[in-house]
């Protein structure tokens, strides 16, 4: 650790003084504009890193387990919890936050005493080498991370070699397909399979605000986030203001540029559907095509289209009105995927009631996306989103395995005598008074258990 740690806070530094070059790879590759590299991928990857620096120590250094939890029967013992490394981590990443996404992944997983085998995307290969450039420069051994070619066949041979573990940020076929083969060889993995999410708008909620959390989780980076908001349930009494104030926003869109056409071919699909079975665009939009997608944002949408139920990387979103929270509920249930969900209300009890309700590994409360990036915090999902955390306390622990280590002094085994030795009647009176002695429901009892454990033991050893 005193090693790695150093090389965390060298990588950290060069995010300073080389950022108008990663900034540059990354709008080679995507297009994303060097702000928003900056805000969203640089910033927090760099808080990703100084969290490591403060907690990573004091997190995997060995846990002594206390005496006063010990069992009587285990009098003698000492134990301690380590966290030893998984092995060789192999990390398939993702192409739209090339240098946040997979730059803490990679960053847990080495200083958590693992080597990694990365496998970056095939759409961003510029961001991917300088974020290896930066890394070797910072002092990791070469060693122990590997970069490897940005090919769908690369990754294909990373599920196949001997890795201990992986790390894979992708599509639910691709993670679905990447579960079926590891576990046939029983290895695990870590799987982060996009989003679906979900945003509630209470009845007393600040409406403005909440339309333009919207519209903001519906087009960062181009809609191209896990966590976009894809669904606006809204209380019923202000949904026409919800829609009105929304409105505002998307007569002022402009068409982007998304990364993956086939994702425009998606977006246009969904949004054909929902307004073939009774959905009407919030404004007008021209389709989307290879070149250029609109943002488009359909009202009055049902829980079961396809709009409301599959994971699509397009500036695209449903508003579903509803009455009462049991509705909106049991509407929001029926997608598959639960990651994120955020809840927009005055009353911030009401809205931690709600959240215990939720399925997700995340929700933010008055506001979307931007809170789950929190180094401290873990980010991961469940259902179709996958399993297995990344970030924060949590991410850092999954890169390990726990191993107990327990040490016993002297010569003193009276377990054995219960094998080897003779006086099975007594052995069992023994521990009759043993069990009485520690878990019978009276004083009483287990004053009359320690004084059998007493005796019997006393004519035993």
């Amino acid at each position: 650790m005193r090693q790695r740690l150093p090389l965390i806070r060298a990588f950290r530094h060069l995010l300073v003084s080389e950022c108008d070059r990663l900034c540059a790879a990354v709008a080679r590759d995507v297009g994303k504009p060097a702000e928003e590299t900056l805000a969203c991928e640089i910033l927090p990857l760099a808080d990703a890193c100084l969290f490591l620096e403060r907690e990573a120590a004091r997190l995997l250094r060995p846990r002594q387990v206390p005496r006063r939890l010990r069992p009587l029967w285990l009098w003698g013992q000492r134990d301690a919890v380590h966290r030893r490394p998984r092995g060789v981590v192999g990390i398939i990443g993702t192409w739209n936050y090339p240098l946040f996404l997979n730059g803490t992944q990679i960053i847990q997983t080495l200083t958590a005493g693992n080597a990694v085998l990365w496998k970056p995307s095939e759409v961003a290969p510029a961001s991917a080498a300088a974020l290896h450039a930066l890394l070797m420069r910072a002092g990791f051994p070469t060693n122990l991370f590997l970069l490897l070619e940005a090919t769908r066949e690369a990754g294909q041979a990373l599920t196949d070699a001997a890795v201990d573990h992986v790390v894979f940020t992708g599509s639910a076929s691709t993670g679905r397909a990447i579960a079926r083969k590891l576990g046939e060889r029983l290895i695990s993995s870590t799987l982060e399979l996009s989003g679906c999410d979900a945003q509630f708008v209470l009845e007393d909620a600040d409406v403005p605000l909440a339309a333009r959390a919207m519209w903001f989780g519906a087009t960062l980076n181009r809609g191209q986030t896990c966590l976009a908001v894809r669904r606006a349930f809204v209380q019923r009494p202000v949904y026409a203001s919800f829609c009105a104030a929304l409105r505002e926003w998307a007569e002022r869109a402009n068409p982007v540029r998304l990364a993956l056409p086939a994702q425009a071919h998606l977006a246009e699909r969904l949004v054909r559907d929902a307004l073939a079975n009774g959905g009407r665009l919030l404004v007008d939009a021209p389709p989307g095509n290879d070149d250029a997608c609109m943002t488009r944002v359909v009202l009055d949408a049902r829980p079961e289209m396809p709009l409301c139920q599959e994971a699509s990387f397009a500036p695209v979103a449903a508003v579903l009105p509803f009455d009462s929270l049991d509705e909106a509920l049991r509407m929001e249930s029926l997608c598959p995927y639960a990651l994120g969900a955020s809840i927009f209300t005055r009353d911030e009890r009401r809205a931690i009631q709600l959240a215990a309700k939720l399925r997700v590994g995340m929700v933010a409360i008055n506001d979307v996306i931007v809170s789950t990036a929190h180094p401290a915090t873990p980010f991961g999902g469940s259902g179709a989103t996958g399993w297995g955390v990344t970030q924060g306390a949590e991410g850092l622990l999954e890169m390990t395995l726990p191993q107990v280590v327990s040490v016993r002094g002297g010569r003193f085994r009276p377990h054995y005598e219960f094998a080897l030795g003779p006086g099975a009647g007594r052995q069992a009176e023994m521990l009759h008074g043993l069990l009485e002695s520690a878990h019978a429901s009276t004083l009483g009892q287990r004053l009359r258990g320690w004084w059998r454990l007493l005796r019997e033991g006393r004519q035993l050893f």
